[in-house]
């Protein structure tokens, strides 16, 4: 199986960055990509980006294309999500997640780690 832990969020003003950590243990042979997302009160769960394992391929939500940065240290099975120009409506429980054998599906999760950007 594979386990996920999160790090690095807290509280930051308007324009200010950040950095998500998703470190994955286990059997990290399995991941095929992490996507990060991300869930703001009273509002659904929305997808924020991924990156795919093998190519290094990312995508993002166009809320976040050009602020966010998805990249993976792949000495550490990490990876990071740095937030620049953060603006209050960013505000959210961050989540990151795993798919597992080259599937679409998000199998596994991390804990979730609160961002607050005050205005």
């Amino acid at each position: 199986q594979v386990q996920l832990v999160e790090s690095g969020g807290g509280l930051v003003q308007a324009g200010g960055s950040l950095t998500l950590s998703c470190a994955a243990s286990g059997r990290t042979d399995r991941v095929s990509r992490t996507g990060w997302f991300r869930q703001a009160p009273g509002k659904e769960r929305e997808s924020v980006g991924r990156i795919t394992w093998s190519s290094g391929y990312t995508s993002y939500a166009d809320s976040v294309k050009g602020r966010f940065t998805i990249s993976r240290d792949n000495g550490k099975n990490t990876v990071n999500l740095q937030m620049n120009s953060l603006k209050p409506e960013d505000t959210a429980v961050y989540y990151c997640a795993v798919s597992l054998n080259g599937g679409l599906s998000y199998n596994v999760w991390g804990q979730g780690t609160q961002v607050t950007v005050s205005s």
